[in-house]
């Protein structure tokens, strides 16, 4: 089975690691949840996904608040029906669009995602149907209709508020059911709702971004009974008791609905639109109203970010891209060429904004080379800025302090150093000009040793290489401020904390300790190893999102819960050996942990994170 995340993931649960130096009497204490798409945990870590949830939330609603303004151009699909525009070799073109000149840089498509005609049509539920145990039977799959106000607990009964409910049976394959509501009227705004035999809630779902509709979707397994409840809209939607009929609190909004359960085996109409984009244009693209996943094919018809959710608040603060909706998508294009975005999953009108900008020092005309900046010599780093809680100004140990926990001195700081900045620059500076698309790429690879410190200087991101666990109050080996397409956010902080790695080796699996052996190379190997987990920093903040970490390649934005692969140990499973691995930005698959699907191009997301000069 696999394992994703950094390991087995369990909710609520906290985990207290020993970091270098300290005893297993002496606890660290307990830390920050870090946002695990923006760190590299160690291959223990246990996630509290309550906490996840809760912050993603609050993010997503202080994000939603900047909306970039400007008039779009609008095109509205030509399709009538299914199968003229469903893939991407026969997207409709969309002209005019575009980041040169005389092109308009947003656009809004509008269509209509049509229905399975095949579906079976169930006539209407009749009342009383306010309590699981007298809900009416409905097959999988099915299409229904109901109104929400016309049982004996609607505005015209007692006023506790009309909830229809219907039992659904899972089907011998035990496949993922898809319930949906459409209010044609207008005048309902649906709740959604789903409970066991015995009254449990299962799962909810409220409001389709863009319209007064829902949709939930939840697996059933084979044979087993679920009781899909339609209700209206806000406190109180939630019966007390699923149970007894008439246990509402209040009447919300009534009115008609249509209500589609589908199981997977239907036709999905699928509508796609070409766009013509330059190399190195930041598309984003947010899927509203009835359409819940928005999806991007190169020219070769190859998905390359497909997203049924929005992760836009984990966007660096000032980046432009769209935001909100019930899917977001963002993508850096390699190369000139005409690129398609598809609306899918679901029946009905939906609303899709695409927009695309150049990259951020080319979108500010700014000329300078960027500077990536490696500090080793310790650093004050104020917390606020990677979304955990409790923030603040964290004194961060240099690198110094955790060479004991490799067996090393003081004497070996700069060969390590040394390894470090030498395996950032062979991943950044040097891989992504040979192989890259940019031809106008340029960064700087500075580092506390050998320079001045620039930070807080314009054009100027950070990673520190140093601290621990209990210094920062993360609970994480690294972590990036944003994941930022673009590179909009040019003034950013990184981590890469040491005490794991440098912990005993029976401690964490991704101790770099676990890896050394007399026929080691030891500094060569932590120097890389390092080195890798800084570049896949810079890789974040330049807006590359986690890849397959349990697949052949390994990458450097591989997510955590494979050290092997990060820290480049070969066949034999001992790093600094003649068979170690040059670990390097790949196109390889997107994370399938984390709910995005496609072919993530990592190199040339970076490379066109660094652009000198303007068009």
């Amino acid at each position: 089975m696999r394992k994703h995340l950094f390991g087995v993931l369990t909710a609520g649960v906290a985990l207290t690691l020993v970091a270098a130096g300290q005893s297993a009497a002496e606890p660290v204490p307990r830390s920050s949840q870090p946002e695990p798409m923006l760190a590299f945990l160690p291959a223990e870590a246990q996630v509290d996904w309550a906490a996840v949830h809760r912050d993603r939330e609050a993010r997503k609603q202080s994000r939603l608040a900047a909306k970039s303004a400007g008039q779009p151009l609008t095109y509205i699909e030509e399709e009538t029906g299914q199968g003229a525009n469903d893939a991407p070799d026969r997207a409709e073109h969309v002209a005019g669009f575009g980041t040169g000149r005389g092109k308009n840089a947003k656009l809004r498509l509008t269509g209509d995602l049509a229905g399975d005609p095949t579906l079976p049509v169930v006539p209407p539920s009749p009342e009383t149907d306010d309590a699981v145990p007298l809900a009416g039977s409905l097959g999988t799959p099915a299409r229904t209709s109901g109104m929400i106000g016309d049982g004996p607990y609607g505005s015209a009964g007692d006023g506790t508020g009309d909830h229809d409910f219907y039992k659904v049976t899972g089907g011998a394959d035990g496949a993922v059911l898809t319930v949906e509501t459409d209010t044609p009227a207008g005048s309902l705004d649906t709740l959604l709702a789903a409970f066991d035999a015995q009254g449990r809630l299962l799962a909810e779902h409220d409001n389709l971004a863009g319209t007064t509709d829902s949709r939930l979707q939840l697996p059933v397994g084979a044979g087993q009974d679920v009781y899909v409840m339609v209700a209206a809209a806000g406190p109180g939607g939630i019966p007390a008791d699923p149970l007894t009929p008439g246990t509402g609190k209040r009447v919300l909004t009534e009115g008609a609905y249509d209500l589609t359960i589908t199981n997977g085996t239907q036709r999905q109409d699928r509508d796609f639109f070409s766009v013509d984009l330059r190399a190195g244009d930041v598309l984003g693209a947010s899927a509203a109203g009835r359409a819940t996943r928005v999806v991007v094919h190169d020219p070769a018809g190859r998905e390359v970010f497909g997203s049924s959710q929005d992760f836009s608040f984990l966007y660096a603060e000032n980046s432009p891209l769209p935001a909100g909706g019930n899917a977001v998508a963002d993508f850096v294009a390699p190369r000139d060429g005409r690129y398609t975005v598809g609306a899918e999953n679901g029946t009905g009108r939906y609303d899709v904004t695409v927009e695309a900008y150049r990259p951020g020092s080319e979108l500010n005309q700014r000329p300078e080379v960027l500077t990536l900046f490696l500090d080793f010599d310790g650093a004050r780093v104020n917390t606020r800025v990677f979304g955990v809680t409790p923030s603040g100004n964290r004194d961060l140990s240099p690198l110094r302090k955790f060479l004991p926990g490799w067996g090393l001195t003081g004497a070996d700081e700069n060969a390590v150093i040394d390894g470090v900045v030498a395996t950032v620059r062979e991943n950044v500076e040097k891989d992504l000009a040979a192989k890259g698309t940019n031809r106008r790429f340029a960064v700087r690879v500075l580092n506390s040793r050998d320079h001045a410190d620039p930070w807080g200087q314009p054009n100027v991101s950070r990673i520190v290489v140093g601290g621990s666990i209990a210094e920062s109050g993360i609970q994480t080996v690294g972590i990036a401020q944003s994941i930022d397409a673009g590179n909009f956010g040019e003034e950013e902080t990184s981590l890469v904390l040491l005490d794991i790695l440098s912990a005993p080796a029976a401690q964490s699996r991704t101790s770099l300790n676990g890896y050394i052996t007399p026929a080691s190379d030891k500094i060569a190997f932590i120097g890389r190893a390092i080195g890798n987990i800084t570049a896949h920093e810079a890789g974040h903040m330049s807006g590359s999102w986690h890849q397959d970490q349990f697949n052949e390649l390994d990458s450097l934005m591989d997510q955590g819960g494979n050290p092997k692969g990060m820290f480049g140990v070969g066949p034999d499973g001992v790093g600094g050996t003649a068979d170690d691995v040059d670990v390097d930005f790949h196109e390889d698959v997107l994370n399938p942990g984390e709910g995005f699907t496609g072919i993530e191009d990592s190199l040339n997301r970076t490379a066109w994170a660094y652009v000198r000069g303007t068009s």
